[in-house]
């Protein structure tokens, strides 16, 4: 007499048959540094489930490789791949559009799509995960933050049970090598031109020195963590082409080194959120992280803080990220809803701060600056003049207590119009 199976052993012979009955059919939607490592995993791994079939590219030809079986249909038209039989789109072109399109037309056609590119998701995410529930589709970026280190399926399910009160870290790779060589005395037009020349920054770096990447980057981190939908333009970021060798030397002395930093966080029921250059501790996790490599710690109500650490830039350890999603892909992985709301974001934080000031010495200028930070209720917490700097452009600076952002620019306002004022002084959040 044959007895019944359980579920258990069901779950254990029956069901993945059933899901690995054919591998799904990828396609590669852009043939350049990731795409390319997303090939070569997939063909020398051969990870169970996934079959590469398709590969598209503009001027597709350039792109050939021998190493490529010759099965995959090379192609310069995506609308026909996209209306092939492939089961999951890879996007990689980046950027809104083209890959905007791509991504939507995928979905709409019922595929799945893997992406990395955290300017889409940053600011259409939301509607592009909607879109892929209702057609019945998935859409995957675990490779849009932080590269191969798995912060989003992370923060998705193994940080799902706490309450993550605050988010920082270190998510460009670029400003991260440039602030780190600085760090070891190198000037900043040496170091980029260095970072240019290893190909971990563009010739115009403005996306990665002017915060603008990791503000994306910050902003999907947001609605994960925090649960809020965010405009990422409503994140002001602030560029690291104003932190000079003198601002290190200073940082030294106060324990600290220089990286740029996202964070955000709930402040008196608000959020918060910048992304800039910042003071941190040399006791924190944060000024750990050397060269290209990103860091995000997640501070949880009920956990405490989690570390995820790693190499996020380059095109292996991104391509590992988007393989582990089409692996999640072909063995049933079910889309994980995370509740958000749309939330309006401030930069209002109470933290203390470094002020850096380039002038020409002469008497009342540390009276008028005492004087404008008493007229805010702000105490300073110490006044650091190092020797040996001319009198015509001499550095100095002042650390003060926390305060909120708001009050320390309306003291800096009179400050900056002082006739002794040679730049703009420069104001750092301390992480302590």
């Amino acid at each position: 007499m044959h007895s019944p199976t359980s579920p258990l052993e069901a779950s254990s012979t029956h069901a993945p048959e059933t899901r690995m009955a054919r591998p799904l059919r990828i396609a590669i939607f852009g043939f350049g540094t990731v795409g390319s490592s997303v090939a070569r995993i997939l063909v020398e791994s051969k990870p169970q489930g996934l079959e590469l079939t398709h590969v598209f590219n503009r001027r597709v030809a350039r792109k050939r490789v021998d190493w490529v079986p010759a099965g995959v249909v090379w192609s310069e038209d995506a609308d026909e791949v996209i209306a092939s039989g492939v089961d999951v789109i890879v996007e990689l072109a980046g950027g809104f559009d083209p890959a905007g399109a791509w991504v939507r037309n995928a979905l709409q056609a019922g595929k799945s799509v893997v992406t990395a590119n955290k300017k889409l998701i940053a600011y259409h995410g939301v509607a592009l995960e909607r879109l892929a529930a209702d057609r019945g589709g998935h859409l995957k970026y675990g490779a849009a933050v932080a590269g191969g280190i798995p912060v989003i399926p992370g923060l998705e399910q193994g940080l799902a049970g706490d309450r993550i009160e605050r988010i920082e870290g270190i998510l460009n790779g670029t400003c991260n090598f440039i602030l780190s060589k600085m760090d070891e005395g190198a000037e900043y037009a040496t170091v980029l031109a260095l970072a240019q020349k290893r190909g971990y920054a563009e010739a115009d770096p403005t996306e990665d020195v002017g915060g603008f990447d990791a503000r994306a980057k910050l902003a999907i981190l947001m609605r994960l963590a925090l649960r809020v939908e965010v405009d990422p333009d409503e994140i002001a970021p602030r560029p690291i082409t104003t932190i000079t060798p003198v601002d290190f030397s200073y940082a030294r002395d106060l324990g600290c080194t220089i990286r740029q930093v996202s964070r955000a966080e709930r402040v008196e029921g608000r959020i918060a959120a910048t992304v800039g250059p910042m003071l941190v501790s040399l006791r924190s996790p944060l000024a750990w992280s050397q060269g290209t490599e990103n860091m995000v710690i997640a501070s949880g109500h009920y956990g405490g803080d989690v570390v995820f650490s790693g190499h996020g830039a380059g095109g292996h350890p991104t391509a590992v990220a988007v393989v582990s999603d089409l692996l999640a892909l072909a063995h049933g992985s079910r889309r994980v809803d995370i509740p958000s709301a749309p939330a309006r974001v401030g930069a209002e934080f109470e933290v203390p701060h470094y002020i850096r000031f380039l002038v020409v010495d002469r008497p009342g200028i540390v009276a008028a600056i005492t004087t404008a930070l008493a007229n805010e209720q702000i105490n300073i917490r110490a006044i650091v003049q190092k020797p040996g700097y001319p009198s015509h452009a001499l550095p100095f600076v002042v650390t003060v207590e926390p305060c909120k952002t708001s009050a320390l620019q309306r003291a800096l306002t009179p400050v900056r119009a002082l006739d002794c004022m040679l730049v703009e002084p420069l104001d750092l959040q301390m992480l302590e």
